[in-house]
């Protein structure tokens, strides 16, 4: 299972750098091509340009439809669990954040990584998994 999710973490993280790359080195061709007819100076403000509208376009294509009503925010549920759970559903970017957040503290404080480790398999035998099978034999 870990190794599943690290895999999937190293696929997104090339995808998303190959695909920042890409518009780096797009922008860089497209400032070439206009140099050769403009200054440099103007190159680089039509460049911009182009892909300030190409942004302002996904953006507004994006966020057309989209409306926040009232009612959706009154039904979180209750408890912590259910919040983070209601705030990672509703907004992922901000739950992707704060699980980076959250797994870079861990990194970084072996203790705490190794308490939430505990935390973790405790909960997972207590459920039902290592006992029953200890019991059965």
């Amino acid at each position: 299972m870990f190794k599943g999710i690290v895999k999937r973490i190293v696929a997104t993280s090339v995808a998303a750098a190959s695909v920042f790359l890409a518009v780096v080195f797009l922008g860089v061709a497209i400032f070439h091509a206009i140099s050769l007819v403009t200054t440099p100076l103007g190159a680089s403000a039509i460049t911009f340009a182009l892909f300030a509208l190409v942004a302002l376009v996904v953006a507004l294509v994006f966020l057309k439809g989209e409306s926040h009503d009232e009612e959706d925010e009154e039904d979180a549920p209750d408890g912590l669990i259910g919040k983070l759970i209601h705030i990672v559903r509703e907004r992922p970017i901000i739950g992707a954040v704060g699980g980076l957040g959250a797994a870079f503290l861990l990194l970084r404080n072996p203790a705490l990584a190794a308490i939430v480790a505990s935390m973790v398999a405790e909960r997972k035998m207590d459920q039902g998994g290592y006992a029953k099978r200890r019991r059965r034999r």
